[in-house]
């Protein structure tokens, strides 16, 4: 079975790819026409953005996605607090937390786990991230260089799992860690382990993804690319992973709808190009579409549906899916073929599209959503 999650925009949500800039939650602007909070008698009401998360959140679990992505970036509450807020609005939402490693000790990690496993039946997914570098990662007080920070992230990965298994036992003296005596409280232990979705597209990425993730987890990529990146984890895998992909999607019932949507937003998006510090996968989704004439939209498309400017109509990865109904089905469809296991599908708005993609391309799949 295909685990399909959906992503929860954090950050704030955008009215349309047509419409840059949030105006629904997150830290979005005080505009006369935002929602999360909305203006009413001159003076914000009080629907907040937990709301607007919570009413994504259960319009995707009807929709037949099985949990969502909590994202982190500094713009954005954190995902933690986020998932122990919205635990209560589902009882079979699964909960994928985004979270850098370095930022966080792994016994105080494992704590974390282990309570939240507990109030919500076992719910939490674990989206390990290392960081991409540059300036963004520096707001975070973080000056490790790349390599590094994939070799603290495996050791956390190390400790916590010591932790959480350890009975009062575990021993750990490594270069990033030292942890005496470890292990959870009694209340505490027993708890599953959350499944792991590894991003990273470095070799060093991809190694401590070998030794540790349930799913390897990808952005959109051209197939062929894909394929390669998969075959390279197999290798470095003592146990190789099962595969994820996030993809944003713009489907409707036509494909000149869907492309007319995207030509909208492209003359209303701002000409200026995103930079991700050190970041491999961002990197690579800048190459493939090297040559490529920037003022033609169309250009950006390196392979049926398969589209490379995502990244001008909102934050986030450069490459989605563009296209009918049945293409986009069809596409994913292709992506199951090839060995993926999980998707991570996200829409702008992302509520009306939760329902708009559940409703007209879940059901297309070969394979349908799994669930808890």
């Amino acid at each position: 079975m295909v685990d399909i999650y959906w992503r929860i925009a954090m950050e704030g949500d955008q009215t349309s790819l047509r419409r840059p800039g949030g105006s629904r939650g997150g830290f979005a602007p005080d505009l006369p026409d935002a929602l999360a909070p909305g203006r009413r008698g001159g003076a914000a009401d009080s629907f907040t953005h937990a709301d607007y998360m919570a009413e994504v959140i259960r319009s995707a679990e009807e929709s037949g996605f099985v949990g969502g992505l909590l994202p982190s970036f500094p713009h954005t509450d954190d995902p933690w607090a986020a998932a122990a807020i919205l635990a209560a609005e589902t009882r079979t939402w699964r909960f994928m937390v985004a979270f850098q490693p370095g930022f966080l000790h792994p016994v105080q990690a494992a704590r974390m786990s282990a309570t939240l496993q507990r109030a919500t039946g076992g719910r939490l997914v674990y989206n390990i991230i290392s960081g991409g570098g540059g300036p963004a990662q520096l707001w975070w007080g973080d000056a490790i260089d790349h390599d590094d920070r994939y070799a603290r992230t495996s050791e956390f990965l190390d400790v916590l799992k010591g932790v959480w298994y350890g009975d009062g036992n575990f021993q750990h003296e490594g270069r990033f860690y030292t942890v005496r005596d470890g292990g959870l409280p009694e209340l505490l232990a027993g708890q599953p382990f959350p499944e792991i979705f590894f991003s990273g597209s470095s070799p060093a990425a991809i190694d401590a993804a070998g030794r540790h993730a349930d799913y390897y987890l990808s952005w959109l990529e051209p197939f062929d690319a894909l394929a390669a990146k998969f075959a390279s984890v197999r290798a470095a895998a003592t146990k190789p992973p099962k595969f994820a992909v996030r993809i944003d999607v713009l489907a409707r019932e036509t494909e000149e709808e869907a492309w007319a949507e995207i030509a909208a937003g492209w003359s209303a998006a701002p000409e200026t190009e995103e930079s991700a510090g050190d970041s491999v996968g961002w990197r690579r989704s800048q190459d493939f579409t090297a040559g490529a004439d920037r003022a033609d939209h169309r250009a950006l498309e390196v392979e049926p549906n398969v589209w490379g400017g995502f990244h001008r109509l909102r934050p986030g990865p450069a490459f989605g899916l563009v296209g009918s109904y049945r293409q986009v089905a069809d596409r994913l469809n292709e992506l199951i073929a090839l060995g993926v296991d999980a998707f991570i599908l996200a829409g702008v708005p992302h509520l009306e599209e939760a329902r708009r993609v559940g409703r007209h391309v879940l059901p297309l799949l070969h394979q349908p959503a799994g669930k808890a």
